[in-house]
């Protein structure tokens, strides 16, 4: 049976959802059990790497300009492959997982992995394809392409242009989106009802507009805009909290008082942790969030049009550039803003809103697990030849080098 390792890292959201929804594609055309997914980093240390992944989420959230003064010099500095000496246990590590999986291929979908890799593989220890699935949007850090490997899968043809200009070989590079989960492919049946708007604030007849506010930890000003959201008289609100059990507890009263007052009626959930992003992300109109790298990808994929209220420097940063450059979007980063970038989207019959979610049509990928399995099991079959590229991806590069 072909098998493959899929090596993550807990720094972010998106190379553990990347990595998930990729092995469940694997699996999908393999078999159970085809595709081994393993973090490292928390197998070495795992009360340190919870350290480090904790003051990662500090740092970001509490101290963005340090973030990115880190990000820039990370990403101009040359400490790998000189640093591995650092990782001395996680290369120990990767090759005991190596030989005890002897998987056919290895995707990673966090970079500094690459650089382990191509150390084995000069040491002639390693002699099977590697893929990077590149996680993040125009704003890609250089540890992304600094090590060899066999390939590249980037999100969007936006991205694939950042690698051409690095010197990456076009042939290596799969422009397949982001691997979203599957679910989202299979359910666009749950697309909500067109809008049929009115004035700002007033909805004429037709589908309520719904909106998703989904609160990241160290998101500012969270309450006060969930509040100013489920204050509005006309649209259908979602608050998805997270782990944080008292803002959901006083939002829910928040909402149960104003529905006590005798309010029109209106759809107002409370949620806390939730897996139901994916069904969520379908079956609303708009979404409010950070601009995440799973987040923005998955509503990308559900053609749910976001409005960014908090964007982290450095990999965040080219996650809104893609939604800003493809007019898909809006940035809104206070309370006030987001309510009144709201009403703009839904005014005069929703014309922003179907310009946006019109928009989305050539950068949505719901299919892009599968598609970057195939092009792997492809790459690995005997007789497919190395460095190809299917014309789908030729047209995306042909697009990008065209001025």
């Amino acid at each position: 049976m072909t098998k493959v390792l899929i090596l993550t890292a807990g720094f972010g959201e998106g190379h553990n959802a990347a990595a998930r929804n990729l092995a469940a594609a694997f699996e999908a055309r393999l078999a159970p059990g085809a595709a081994h997914v393993a973090d490292l980093y928390a197998l070495a240390s795992p009360r340190l790497n919870e350290v480090f992944r904790r003051a990662y989420l500090a740092l970001i959230n509490g101290s963005p300009r340090l973030w990115s003064s880190f990000y820039g010099w990370v990403d101009r500095s040359q400490i790998l492959p000189r640093g591995l000496w650092a990782l001395a246990r996680e290369r120990r590590l990767l090759v005991d997982l190596i030989a005890r999986e002897k998987p056919d291929v290895i995707c990673s979908t966090f970079p500094v992995y690459a650089f382990m890799l191509e150390r084995l593989a000069l040491e002639q220890r390693l002699d099977v394809p590697h893929f990077n699935i590149v996680t993040d949007s125009i704003s890609i850090n250089s540890l992304w392409w600094r090590a060899a490997c066999t390939g590249w899968f980037v999100p969007n043809s936006d991205s694939a242009e950042v690698l051409l200009r690095a010197g990456v070989e076009a042939a290596r590079i799969h422009v397949h989106g982001f691997p979203t989960p599957a679910f989202i492919a299979e359910n666009a049946a749950l697309a909500p009802p067109d809008l049929a708007c009115g004035e700002p604030g007033r909805t004429a007849a037709g589908s309520r507009p719904r909106i998703l506010y989904i609160i990241n930890s160290g998101t500012r000003g969270a309450a006060e805009t969930a509040r100013l959201l489920l204050s509005e008289p006309d649209w259908d609100i979602t608050c998805a909290v997270g782990r944080d059990e008292g803002l959901r507890r006083h939002l829910q009263e928040y909402a149960d008082r104003r529905t006590a007052r005798g309010e029109p009626s209106r759809t107002k959930h409370i949620l806390g942790w939730t897996d139901q992003i994916p069904r969520l992300l379908l079956t609303h109109h708009l979404v409010v969030s950070k601009a995440g790298g799973a987040t923005t990808q998955e509503a990308i994929a559900a053609r749910c049009p976001m409005i960014v209220n908090q964007i982290v420097p450095g990999q965040e940063e080219g996650n809104y550039e893609l939604l800003r450059r493809h007019g898909v979007g809006a940035l809104a980063t206070t309370p006030d803003a987001v309510i009144s970038e709201c009403r703009r989207a839904f005014a005069w019959q929703g014309a922003v809103w179907r310009d946006w979610r019109a928009a989305l049509a050539p950068l949505s990928r719901p299919n892009a697990a599968y598609d970057i399995a195939d092009r792997v099991l492809a790459e690995i079959t005997p007789g497919s030849p190395p460095g190809g590229v299917s014309p789908k991806v030729a047209a995306d590069l042909r697009a990008v080098e065209t001025p």
